[in-house]
């Protein structure tokens, strides 16, 4: 008869014990900068960790600080999107070295969008205009070489303002489509 010993607590388990690190992004990335920030600092340099995506997204601002936070950092991040992925959110995704998705994942794929609440004299909102034009041209570069792939076909689903399903995406070879069963990776060790 086999015996089987009892879990340790988890503040006697190894790290290879308890599993990568899991953090989540969700909701607008903008409301949450502060937080996501501090997540991913929260991540040792070189380290594993798994990220949960369910964002519409936000300011392409915060997605590039998540993005140079991850790829400075050189953090080794599974994407698992759990419901959305959209706009701003897909800069994080894409740098994420595995990227894992389902059948009711859905991406949103569009030209950036901005807006002022301010009152801004002409200069300032041409010197805005010329500036987004600039930023959102070096982004869908930028987006597409962290998926790794040319702009053909991620340039057609921004210009399109498409929504893209999980399926789509593994199609695409942007992502492992997963089922809704339980993840190997997730398994109890021991």
């Amino acid at each position: 008869m086999a015996r089987r010993d009892a879990p340790q607590p988890e503040s006697e388990q190894t790290d290879e014990e308890r599993g990568p690190l899991e953090l989540a992004i969700v909701g607008d990335l903008t409301d949450n900068e502060g937080e996501l920030t501090n997540q991913i600092l929260g991540v040792a340099p070189g380290a594993e960790c798994t990220i949960y995506f369910d964002s519409p997204g936000g300011s392409p601002y915060c997605a590039m600080s998540l993005v140079t936070l991850l790829r400075l950092r050189d953090i080794n991040a599974t994407a698992i999107v759990t419901g959305e992925c959209s706009s701003a959110a897909l800069w994080p995704f894409a740098t994420c070295r595995r990227r894992l998705v389902t059948p009711y994942s859905v991406f949103l794929f569009h030209p950036m969008k901005w807006q002022s609440e301010e009152h801004i004299g002409i200069r300032e909102a041409a010197e805005w205009s010329r500036h987004f034009a600039d930023l959102e041209r070096e982004m869908d570069v930028l987006l597409c070489q962290l998926f790794g792939r040319s702009s053909d076909l991620i340039s057609q689903w921004i210009r399109t303002h498409r929504y893209v399903t999980g399926k789509e995406m593994a199609e695409a070879g942007l992502a492992e489509l997963i089922s809704l069963d339980p993840l190997p990776i997730f398994s109890r060790r021991g």
